[in-house]
């Protein structure tokens, strides 16, 4: 065996026997947090078979002290603690942890944090302090020292101490090594580093905070999920990020999509900017929420950070930067930007869909990497932008216009590269031929260019086959992912409404779940009361494949206030229309040659062009995993 003592000052865990220096800390620590593993000297044995660490077993102090004081930022507070505080109802602690109240005693926040995920629902069997006692007394010994591999869920991954003294993290080293060990299935966790850091704050000794981690790596509450165990669960999560950023950020997601090369890249860090990159009393807040309201906080608070960085750069300072960089060194200096009470607040100002509907979002994300041959037990891997802007090449837009487009795509779309499906100067004007070409394609773009030189266009969610569900009477289709968008002579994008206003779209029980099916509406109508005499019916969905998703903003999972607010696209052998109530976003006649647009209820659009057009080009994009 191989063996090479080293004292690293900060690195990230590599490849098996390799350390990377790349990000080496430079000058004093300032208690923000930012250390990494390895911040004191630290002896790595280094063998030919694999990474081990070495495990100073001698001190075990087990009374909760692993933290260095003199390196914290701001000392606790050992403030009385009321009696009665752990009696109160999950909102009241909800509103208590927004408040920042459990930052007014180390004691207390103790005490609550072991209470909470006492709390959480998991597994049957879930490894306790009992056990971790036994299995550590197993693999550590009496020995002084002794060598240990690394756990493969680390590698790569960051290793943030927060201040841990060097007792601190020896534990934080051993009850990783007990996880390894006693969950088998974890094949990659960037963030449990910084969690396991977080709770040994917070710790009578190691085995409480072993049991703690382990219920929250065992969560099995319905829809809820605490620690991504697997790199496809983690990319999901990312990609899921990156189309909730998309949605509640369009002007920072404009701005990156505009200077960075692959948007997704810069998505993939959203969890380190909360959980590594935040100093240390903004990220034991983030901590505090996190623990009563799971992921969906976190994306809410990583989209506060996002919006307040927009708000402290202009295009012309980035250009030519390194936005992921700049990003990351943005949310290190977060407290010289807002404080921690006001970019909670923002974040809880956030009105995100419920956790159902964004659960269903990350599944769908999760089905798109494994058609792109990621597994449970996949590596880390490297996705590239989809569209090439080598070959790209359309009659309507550029490569760069094309780039914008895709990027307001959901993400698990945007993976896969366009493939054109319809062009009238190839296939011709002919509204049966676009059925033909477009059908069995889901989701499409449609990208119409008029004599007069404006684009603009739509992206369609659902398959235009769809349209024969309803027989020969048009109906209305598609799910709250589309939106109408223009390309010239500005560029701009129109949503759903209930995109900006989730609020107003009440979920529906599950037991209640229902579809609107709008009834046949006039083609290139002018009237404000085009949609007026349709009955809106509320009809009983056709029921879901066995084994399917319900799709991501289905209509069926909302009770909304407006019969005119579902209208996302319909068609039939007298044209198509996408949009509706009080006019149609696009309209496009048998021909595809004379077209209208008007504003729309559906997606709260001004026209997207000159109101009524001539087609000078038309084209249908699909994506080719299809």
């Amino acid at each position: 065996m191989l063996s090479v003592g080293l004292s690293l000052p900060q690195s990230r865990v590599g490849m098996a026997g390799s350390f990377s220096t790349a990000e080496l800390a430079e000058g004093k620590n300032t208690g923000t947090g930012q250390e990494m593993f390895g911040s004191s000297p630290v002896t790595v044995v280094i063998t030919s078979e694999a990474d081990t660490w070495n495990i100073d077993t001698s001190s075990c102090l087990g009374c909760g002290q692993f933290v260095d004081w003199d390196r914290m930022p701001d000392l606790e507070q050992q403030a009385h603690v009321p009696r009665d505080i752990l009696s109160k109802p999950p909102e009241e602690l909800k509103k208590l942890a927004r408040e920042g109240y459990w930052a007014a005693s180390r004691v207390l926040r103790a005490q609550v944090y072991h209470h909470l995920i006492q709390q959480v629902s998991c597994r049957l069997v879930t490894p306790d302090a009992l056990v971790y006692r036994d299995v550590a007394s197993r693999l550590f010994g009496k020995v002084s020292v002794s060598s240990h591999p690394l756990p493969e869920f680390l590698e790569g991954c960051s290793m943030p101490t927060y201040c841990l003294n060097l007792e601190g993290i020896t534990a934080l080293k051993k009850i990783l090594i007990c996880i390894g060990n006693l969950f088998p299935d974890i094949t990659y966790s960037p963030v449990l580093p910084s969690l396991v850091a977080l709770l040994l704050h917070y710790s009578e000794d190691e085995a409480q905070c072993f049991e703690n981690i382990s219920r929250l790596i065992a969560s099995n509450a319905p829809h809820t999920s605490y620690i991504d165990q697997s790199f496809l669960a983690h990319q999901a999560s990312c990609m899921t990020f990156g189309d909730l950023a998309n949605k509640h950020c369009p002007a920072a997601h404009k701005l990156i999509a505009s200077t960075s090369e692959n948007v997704f890249e810069v998505y993939s860090e959203w969890l380190s900017w909360l959980f590594h990159d935040l100093p240390f009393h903004y990220a034991i807040r983030v901590f505090d929420v996190y623990l009563l309201e799971g992921q969906k906080v976190l994306y809410r608070i990583a989209l506060a950070l996002l919006k307040q960085y927009r708000l402290s750069v202009t295009s012309a300072e980035l250009e030519g930067t390194d936005i992921k960089a700049d990003l990351q060194a943005f949310v290190q200096s977060i407290a010289e930007h807002v404080s921690v009470d006001k970019l909670l607040e923002r974040a809880f100002g956030i009105r995100l869909f419920s956790r159902k509907e964004i659960w269903l979002l990350q599944m769908a994300n999760r089905k798109a990497l494994m058609e792109r041959g990621i597994t449970m037990v996949q590596s880390r891997q490297s996705f590239h932008l989809a569209v090439d802007m080598q070959s790209f090449s359309s009659g309507i837009v550029t490569a760069q216009e094309m780039r914008i487009i895709w990027s307001w795509i959901p993400e698990r779309f945007s993976l896969f590269p366009p493939l054109l499906l319809f062009s009238t100067s190839e296939d011709g004007c002919s509204l049966q031929r676009f059925y033909t070409c477009c059908e069995g394609y889901e989701p499409t773009v449609l990208l119409i260019k008029t004599t007069e030189g404006e684009v603009c266009g739509a992206f369609l969610s659902s398959d235009w086959s769809e349209r024969k569900k309803s027989g020969t009477t048009s109906s209305f289709f598609g799910t709250g992912e589309c939106f109408v968008f223009t390309v010239r002579p500005e560029t701009e994008r129109y949503e759903w409404v209930f995109i900006k206003k989730p609020e107003l779209a009440k979920a529906v029980p599950h037991s209640r779940q229902r579809s609107p099916s709008p009834s046949s509406v006039s083609l290139l109508s002018s009237s404000p009361d085009s949609c007026s005499t349709s009955s809106n019916r509320l009809a009983v969905p056709t029921p879901q494949r066995k084994g399917r998703l319900s799709p991501f903003l289905a209509i069926r999972h909302f009770l909304l206030p407006s019969k005119t607010a579902s209208m996302f696209m319909s068609g039939s052998r007298e044209g198509i229309v996408i949009g509706g109530g009080g006019g149609q976003a696009l309209s496009l006649d048998a021909s595809l040659l004379w077209g209208r647009t008007e504003h729309c209820e559906t997606f709260d659009n001004p026209p997207l062009c000159q109101e009524n057009f001539k087609v000078q080009h038309l084209e249908v994009w699909g994506f080719q995993n299809s």
